[in-house]
């Protein structure tokens, strides 16, 4: 069976390794094939498939964007894209504006709580200065010893009702899906277990997602946790979505689910990879 990982980021987005370190870092732990899904971004995607090349994995180049749904920040994943598309680029760099005057109003928010310097502490751990995030504020929190860990700091700061929240409008389900399907990629929904939506509600995404053209749903992911895994297996089926898989990486010891340890697809679903090789 192969070791298929369709999920993490780099430092072109809000991870911590290079494409290159990545590439070397899955393959280490056992990775077969593996995906590039960086948030809103897709520059790190010739390097990661150079560096795929040349230890012998295989690769599928994709991205992860940002949409608004039911005014919520959603994610979708598009795997096997042409990174060179038009549409796909000029949706993408749309996305990214207005990360750098969210990220100082955060700031702002985080100083009036006590924690001064975050824009500042924040840009150091940002490889792409079009993507601050709230990964990049977490980090920073974390070395000032405000929190020890990343389930803390999002307990405590940086989600909605807490300092540092700063809601953002990002792209729309018809436009990302669209944007995926014109540089000739499958949609999928990243970590659906992971939005507060109710069941009316997710419902209601995975029907619109379908009648957009939306292919899979991540049910194997390192955003969800493992009791999760059948619940969202039930629901592809259901749906009549493929199943994806991915730890969702940013960085060692820092996601939730390290390469070596992700569970395999359950047998009841049908692999989004399941025709590619």
């Amino acid at each position: 069976m192969l070791n298929v990982d369709l999920h993490c980021h780099s430092n072109v987005s809000d991870g911590v390794l290079s494409p290159a370190a990545v590439a070397q870092y899955a393959y280490k732990a056992g990775v077969d094939v593996w995906g590039l899904t960086d948030h809103d971004e897709i520059g790190g995607i010739p390097a990661a498939r150079a560096a795929a090349a040349d230890i012998g994995m295989g690769f599928i180049p994709g991205v992860e964007i940002s949409i608004t749904w039911a005014s919520q920040t959603v994610h979708i994943v598009g795997l096997r894209i042409d990174e060179t598309n038009p549409l796909l680029l000029q949706g993408l760099a749309a996305t990214r504006s207005g990360r750098d005057a969210r990220g100082r109003e955060m700031a702002a928010q985080l100083a009036a709580a006590g924690i001064p310097g975050a824009y500042e502490g924040a840009l150091r751990y940002v490889g792409n200065p079009d993507l601050m995030s709230r990964t990049h504020f977490a980090r920073y929190l974390i070395e000032t010893g405000a929190c020890a860990t990343i389930p803390e700091v999002f307990r405590k700061y940086l989600t909605e009702g807490k300092p540092g929240y700063v809601p953002h409008r990002w792209a729309s389900l018809e436009q990302a899906v669209g944007w995926i399907k014109s540089a000739g990629g499958i949609a999928v929904i990243a970590h659906p277990g992971r939005y507060k939506f109710s069941p009316v509600a997710e419902g209601a995404l995975f029907d619109e997602f379908k009648q957009l053209g939306g292919t899979a749903i991540e049910v194997v992911t390192g955003s969800h946790t493992p009791d999760q895994y059948p619940v969202y297996a039930e629901l592809a089926r259901r749906y009549g979505f493929l199943a994806s898989r991915g730890t969702d990486f940013h960085a060692p010891g820092e996601s939730r689910a390290e390469f070596s340890l992700l569970p395999p697809l359950p047998s009841n679903v049908t692999p989004v990879w399941h025709d590619w090789f």
